[in-house]
């Protein structure tokens, strides 16, 4: 598998596309501009978009939603069991002085803590919440990643101060459900640069393995 990473929009997101052989899954389409959409459309190619697929729904990880599905029919997989970041898209674009209408569709919904398969890409959902009441982490075992969103950075952790925020639900989240992975597990996030489980136990000033 081949993972593609595109820091885009004004709050340098991480928006991750994975390839394998001719069919491909999108993470986090923050795409703010048409230079960043090109971007990831010239990296897919003649490769097939099977999906796309959310941590979360706040505005920074869905801004390039709606320009993604104007080219490519497919479906968008979130947790569903808080669905106001999706459904208050277009006010959270406003609070950031972003020009965004609201979805005019729900979701196709990801399981809590379940093995999950679309396009051809197996992974394991870890519900994460703490930083949003709909946050999924992605453990691809075979490959031994993580794609982690606003959960654990490096060095650092979501912020716990938005909607539903919690830093004790948070913190549980990263013992119970990503420091139990494999120390040599890569992490990557949905901000700053990929780390490691082993080097977040070790090191991570905010929540100690």
């Amino acid at each position: 598998m081949d993972i593609k990473i595109f820091e885009v929009g004004p709050f340098a997101e991480n928006t991750y596309l994975l390839m394998d052989g001719e069919s491909a899954i999108l993470i986090d389409p923050g795409f703010s501009n048409e230079t960043e959409y090109q971007s990831f459309k010239n990296t897919l190619k003649e490769a097939t978009l099977e999906a796309i697929v959310l941590t979360h729904a706040h505005v920074d990880h869905v801004l390039g939603l709606q320009r993604v599905l104007k080219d490519f029919d497919v479906k968008v997989y979130v947790n569903n069991d808080d669905l106001f970041l999706w459904n208050n898209f277009g006010s959270q674009a406003t609070m950031f002085g972003l020009n965004q209408v609201a979805f005019s569709f729900t979701p196709e919904s990801l399981p809590k803590d379940e093995e999950f398969e679309v396009g051809g890409f197996k992974f394991e959902c870890l519900y994460t919440p703490g930083h949003s009441p709909d946050h999924t982490s992605l453990y691809f075992k075979d490959e031994d990643i993580v794609i982690a969103g606003d959960a654990l950075f490096n060095g650092s952790i979501g912020r716990t101060d938005l909607y539903q925020g919690s830093f004790e639900v948070l913190e549980q989240s990263i013992k119970e459900k990503l420091y139990t992975l494999p120390g040599n597990t890569k992490v990557y996030p949905g901000h700053g640069p990929a780390t490691t489980i082993e080097a977040e136990k070790a090191n991570n000033p905010f929540v100690k393995g």
